[in-house]
């Protein structure tokens, strides 16, 4: 057996959580937070069997999009006198983080 960890955007968890059920695998929701943007993740664990492994894997692969998103950045231009300047800067955000471990025993109660 196999725990699957998925960390991935809060917009994808819907879809993914909907195309994983409708598939057969049972799916916990954790709720997370990035370290370089702070932004809303959401960590899914999954726990299949061996060989079921890269059918999840595909589905987090199809439903974890990447995208650009805008962030404010505060800059120090020498030209301005050392002032904080907001300067937007675009950044890719989404796809998944995906951790695989083997699972010793696994009971449901």
């Amino acid at each position: 057996m196999k725990l699957v960890f998925a960390i991935v955007h809060d917009e994808d968890t819907p879809r993914l959580m909907a195309e994983l059920n409708k598939a057969g695998f049972r799916v916990t929701k954790l709720n997370s937070s990035g370290g370089f943007l702070r932004s809303g993740n959401t960590t899914l664990m999954i726990v299949v069997e061996t060989d079921k492994k890269d059918e999840v894997l595909d589905l987090i692969r199809k439903y974890s999009s990447s995208r650009q998103s805008a962030i404010n950045t505060s800059l120090t231009p020498s030209a301005m006198g050392g002032s904080y300047v907001p300067y937007p800067v675009d950044v890719t955000v989404g796809d998944a983080t995906v951790f695989v471990v083997n699972v010793e025993q696994f009971e449901k109660m």
